[in-house]
């Protein structure tokens, strides 16, 4: 196996057997992205000398045999999805309305701080949906990501940078955020595991706002105890940020190898997450996948969440409203593109015309019209109470059940350039996560299976507010009862993509 192919944890007992350094995994990694990046395209910014500087800084760390009890990453590379604030890098949010803003030290994310002090190693920025807005890595400003099983197929977004470099091998773990599934979403079209934790349960601090009720900041890993490693890392309560609960860590790591059978816990599987349309195979999948779980000793009943409906419709309501809200403050008057106009309201018109794009500019408009005079009540507000209901059908449910295990999307990754043009068909591969989202939960995407064209299929199990050791645990015991999450995708290595890209780094 090769070095750029190890879990985390693989590569920590490693490097502290002295059998690799941080320098030579780092390097790995970097060798990695040169071969395929050009194929796959998950980042927008790289630093290599950069992150060859902090592994030597790591390996040096770990001689002196001050690697204390907080460096649980030391020498790890990593990467970061942009639109997270990193220290000297650029931030654009995959759009151009930031393309040449770099953000002052001040600004940088409490979750970049608490890595960088576990001892991991930032290779770069990777590639988003424009301020997180999309399903498919499409909507970015600068180019579209590929999949690495099938580079004619989306990634998933709006992290499907982070997800396509965890699965090609370009980095050993990375951040995302989860706004109405661009976490697991994308870890499911990628082969990867991706949690999305509870909201609060992260600081926020430093991640460049889309959906401020909304949105939250999650690990994608090459399993499921990367992702327990990650969160323990970056979770916990943060002065800055008046969202994040002054909650205790618990071990997440620990829950894990407590036990790998689900002997006594309750699963619940909601009706309404199985639908006429459904790619057969994914259904097929999932099912088989919660019966590998009552093997494991799950006791498996239905449980139903009758609003799930309206949650497609509620999203795309409260979500463009507080986008709409947030992208205000691009005005270019005070950061970012500026593109002068006769007069200040000119300036600001023609500076967010050329700054945003299509899907950015849909939203905001649909947000501004949800908050406006005369609609505020009949819209905004009504979405606010039926998310009350949402939020309603999960606790009832985890009244009766420990977690509930569904499908985390209806199909496998689609070709690029399918649904771009179809918002409203684009929308609905969100439609089994958005719901978690707007209840305020937590969820993660496990690796469950391939459908017939060779694409990954992912299991998505969810728990309750603060409930991630539940869910780590189902998904922990699921995933070393199959072989799912060994699979790796074969990426065409090409000299010439290889000596392209190349050049361009250079």
């Amino acid at each position: 196996m090769s070095l750029y192919d190890l879990t985390i944890h693989e590569s920590l007992d490693l490097m502290q057997r002295g059998e690799t350094t941080s320098v030579e995994l780092t390097q790995a990694v970097l060798d990695r992205i040169l071969q395929v990046e050009n194929s796959v395209q998950a980042y927008l910014t790289l630093a290599p000398e950069w992150a060859l500087e902090q592994a030597r800084e790591a390996d040096e760390r770990r001689a002196r045999g001050d690697a204390d009890g907080r460096a649980l990453l030391l020498g790890v590379p990593l990467a970061i999805k942009d639109v997270l604030c990193v220290e000297g890098l650029p931030c654009t949010c995959g759009s151009r309305i930031l393309e040449d803003f770099v953000p002052p030290p001040s600004a940088s994310a409490t979750v970049v701080g608490r890595l960088r002090a576990a001892g991991a190693v930032i290779l770069g920025k990777t590639n988003t949906d424009e301020f997180a807005m999309g399903s498919s890595t499409e909507n970015s400003a600068y180019f579209t990501t590929h999949n690495p099983w099938n580079l004619e197929r989306v990634p998933g977004g709006s992290s499907g940078g982070s997800a396509a470099a965890v699965a090609a091998g370009m980095a050993l773990g990375a951040l995302g955020t989860d706004t109405g599934g661009s976490i697991r979403q994308p870890a499911s079209f990628c082969g990867v595991v991706g949690l999305k934790p509870s909201y609060g349960r992260v600081s926020r601090y430093g991640l460049v706002a889309f959906a401020s009720s909304l949105d939250q900041i999650g690990p994608l890993a090459r399993d499921v105890r990367d992702a327990a490693l990650l969160l323990g890392v970056v979770a916990g309560h943060d002065p800055r940020d008046s969202t994040c609960m002054p909650l205790a860590v618990p071990d997440y790591v620990g829950a894990l190898t407590a036990r790998n059978d689900l002997k006594g816990m309750r699963l619940g599987v909601p009706r309404e997450y199985f639908i006429p349309g459904m790619q057969p195979e994914v259904s097929e999948a999932v099912r088989a996948a919660i019966e590998v779980m009552r093997e494991l000793g799950a006791e498996v009943q239905e449980v139903s969440l009758p609003h799930t409906d309206y949650g497609l419709p509620v999203y795309y309501l409260l979500a463009p409203a507080e986008a709409s809200a947030n992208l205000a403050r691009y005005d270019g008057v005070r950061y970012g593109l500026r593109v002068d106009g006769e007069a200040m309201w000119d300036t600001m018109r023609r500076t967010r015309g050329a700054g945003f794009g299509s899907e950015v500019k849909r939203r905001i408009m649909l947000g501004t019209y949800a908050l406006s005079a005369g609609y505020y009540d009949a819209y905004y507000v009504k979405a606010q109470q039926v998310r009350t209901l949402i939020k309603g059908d999960f606790d009832a449910a985890f009244r009766d059940v420990d977690v509930v295990v569904c499908p985390v999307a209806p199909t496998t990754a689609f070709k690029i350039g399918e649904k771009v043009d179809d918002p409203l068909h684009m929308y609905l591969s969100d439609v089994f996560t958005l719901n978690c989202n707007l209840a305020g939960i937590c969820g993660i995407s496990v690796p469950c299976g391939f459908d017939g064209a060779g694409l990954p299929i992912g299991l998505q199990i969810m728990g309750p507010a603060f409930g991630e050791e539940a869910v780590l645990r189902a998904a922990h015991a699921y995933e070393q009862a199959t072989e799912w999450h060994t699979h790796k995708p074969d990426i065409p290595v090409t000299r010439e993509a290889e000596e392209d890209f190349a050049e361009e780094l250079t």
